[in-house]
């Protein structure tokens, strides 16, 4: 009888054992996915912002040059204009 009592509590033990090892298994698991999914978004918010950002300097910067053009040829044209208007 005292065999029988000393068996079934090792199960018991063994099981309970195996049981907390699986759950820690599955807790470290749990974690390590949430960590990746947590960098990985983390990662692609940053990609993202610095495209924004550099499509959006690209943008002021061919805004900046159109705008320095467009002053150029106003001025030429006025220079001309002056020009002929001195010269005629």
């Amino acid at each position: 009888m005292v065999l029988v009592v000393v068996v079934v509590i090792e199960v018991v033990v063994v099981v309970v054992v195996v049981v907390v090892v699986v759950v820690v298994v599955v807790v470290i698991v749990v974690v390590v996915v949430v960590v990746v999914v947590i960098v990985v978004v983390v990662l692609v918010v940053v990609v993202v912002v610095v495209v924004v950002v550099v499509v959006v300097v690209e943008l002021v910067v061919v805004v900046v040059v159109v705008a320095v053009v467009v002053v150029v040829i106003v001025v030429l044209v006025t220079l001309v204009v002056v020009v002929a208007v001195l010269v005629g």
